[in-house]
């Protein structure tokens, strides 16, 4: 069925939660007035529709292919690239100095989400440029960033992110890859890298690889490591992509879900003959690996959202066609399924959720954009709201993308409706660039005992204060509440006892998150001119959301309060029994 872009939902949240006019009201973001704003979230929209939403079933059903000579991506998707390049679709969010359009990050957050609702595997593509631009952009010397910057901007060339190796998952500390000086301030660079999302293709004039590696003597675990800039082609004199820098595609996964993005094993240097530059100073490798993820991780939030909205479409279109059974208590004739009240439950969590995480992570967006201006607090409530933003909002992409399998009934199983392809793109996104799991941990670990004017917690419990300011649901309060409840007691207990409460209390805080939200966006409807259809929409999507998912949040304060102690019961052999 055909994808419509979320841009009137886009443009609702940027004005009643980011607060997009303060943003423009600076001289560094003067260029994101209204107009502005509104030709960039519908001609996105025009591009999503027209460009990449078409090939969405055969990147899944054909999918990217290894060959000797380097990954072949499906027909259409080589054209529809450069289409991306020529519209200027990723100069959105780059400063002016490099190329770009110098709007804000939110503003190219909201592209982004177009494009990814539209084809989910292919704007993985444009999604990880923008986090190698971030890395370059504060880490690159000046002569890097000239060189490689405005190709990165424009898409011409294309960035990766080069952390994971066969024995280094989560744990980035046990990466074995060398750089060895080569006596010229470049190194030469060896080792395997695996799960590297869009290593490799055929799309671009070059690919800008972004690798961590030891150099010799380097202190073992993360503080040995540093961050190495490597082409795919060597850039010549006039700084245009030359030889083949030895890097080798070895092979491609064969996965459940993103077929139209290659994930790649990656081997550097077979030959001895693979030249990086060092990016930032040695042994500084963490600083610029976080960089790149924590704008990696605002975007895979982004990510549930992208396919919790395209499920979302589907399944409403479904359910308005589907003919089945006469209405409860009606004796009548059969009718459309979303007649029937179970239906309707799913598809309004279904819209829900979705508005919700599209709210939570497009929050911590902005507040990317706030701490470029320097405003106070603004980088302290991004870094808390980022493992709620990429934990929560790929639950709730993988809880959708299961909804709208659910409505189809058994027509959702059979790939032919394409329905399936959701949950099987979704079902990665809570697993990489740091599982759920570890966005917990760090919620927890780091995150809870962020200071404020000295005081630890005064990060969260500002948040929390903000928040129960504005809530006026009783059970939005209560929620909050208990939030606060837990986050005091997480404080003063063990790290067993944190980690082992960290899951369901980021559950808890992100669905009051956005509760607060949802009910000030549904304010905000009820006292703003516009589509009445939409707002009529937004009220009342709202409302379910407050009564009806914010009070399931509160049956995880039980487990949130809960020592370790149980989790431990049974000894590793136990489990087998």
């Amino acid at each position: 069925m055909p994808f419509t872009a979320a841009t009137a939902d886009q443009r609702f949240v940027l004005d009643h939660v980011v607060r997009v006019r303060e943003l423009a009201a600076s001289d560094r973001f003067a260029a994101a007035s209204d107009d502005v704003v509104d030709a960039v979230l519908e001609g996105a929209g025009a591009f999503a529709e027209g460009e990449w939403a078409p090939l969405s079933r055969v990147g899944d059903t054909v999918g990217a292919k290894w060959t000797p000579n380097g990954v072949v991506m499906p027909a259409g998707f080589a054209a529809a690239y450069q289409a991306y390049v020529e519209g200027g679709w990723g100069t959105i969010g780059v400063g002016e100095a490099h190329g770009g359009q110098g709007l804000p990050f939110i503003i190219q957050t909201a592209v982004l989400e177009t494009l990814g609702a539209a084809n989910m595997g292919f704007a993985l593509c444009p999604t990880l440029t923008v986090g190698a631009i971030e890395a370059l952009s504060h880490h690159g010397s000046p002569e890097q960033q000239a060189r490689y910057l405005p190709h990165l901007a424009t898409g011409a060339w294309t960035g990766t992110m080069n952390l994971t190796e066969p024995q280094a998952g989560s744990d980035v500390g046990a990466v074995r890859s060398k750089a060895e000086p080569r006596g010229d301030g470049t190194w030469s660079i060896t080792g395997q890298k695996i799960y590297i999302s869009f290593g490799d293709h055929d799309m671009a004039e070059n690919i800008v690889h972004l690798v961590l590696a030891r150099t010799p003597d380097a202190p073992p675990g993360t503080k040995g490591l540093s961050l190495f800039l490597v082409p795919k082609y060597r850039l010549d004199a006039e700084g245009r992509p030359g030889v083949l820098n030895d890097v080798r595609v070895v092979s491609i996964e064969h996965k459940l879900g993103l077929h139209a993005s290659p994930t790649c094993v990656l081997s550097f240097g077979d030959n001895g003959d693979c030249v990086g530059e060092l990016i930032g100073p040695e042994l500084g490798g963490m600083r610029g690996m976080f960089t790149m993820m924590n704008n990696a991780r605002l975007n895979v939030g982004l990510q549930g959202v992208q396919i919790a909205e395209r499920a979302t479409q589907h399944a409403v279109a479904y359910a308005r066609e589907r003919m089945q059974s006469a209405r409860p208590g009606s004796g009548g004739a059969p009718v459309a399924i979303i007649e029937h009240p179970d239906v309707r439950r799913m598809l309004m969590r279904m819209k829900a959720q979705t508005q919700a995480a599209r709210a939570l992570v497009y929050l911590a967006a902005g507040q990317v954009d706030r701490a470029t201006l320097g405003e106070a607090g603004a980088q302290a409530r991004l870094d808390l709201l980022t493992p709620l933003a990429k934990a929560h909002g790929t639950d709730i992409g993988c809880e959708v993308s299961s909804l709208a399998i659910q409505i189809h009934g058994g027509m959702g199983y059979v790939e032919e409706t394409g329905v399936a392809q959701f949950f099987r793109d979704a079902r990665i996104t809570p697993i990489y660039e740091g599982t759920n799991g570890i966005q917990a941990a760090d919620l927890v670990g780091r995150k809870l005992s962020m200071g404020s004017d000295g005081v630890g917690g005064g990060v969260m419990f500002g948040l929390i204060a903000d928040m129960r300011a504005d809530a006026r649901d009783a059970g939005l309060r209560a929620l909050i509440d208990a939030c606060e409840v837990v986050a005091r007691r997480l404080l003063g207990v063990d790290a067993d006892d944190r980690l082992a409460a960290s899951y369901p209390f980021l559950t808890m805080l992100a669905t009051a998150v956005c509760g607060w939200l949802m009910e000030a966006q549904g304010r905000a409807a009820a006292a703003t001119a516009g589509d009445p259809a939409f707002l009529h929409m937004k009220r009342a999507v709202a409302d379910f959301y407050v009564t009806q998912i914010v009070p399931e949040a509160m049956g995880l304060k039980a487990a949130a309060m809960a020592p370790a102690a149980p989790l431990y019961a049974l000894s590793p052999e136990a489990f087998a029994a």
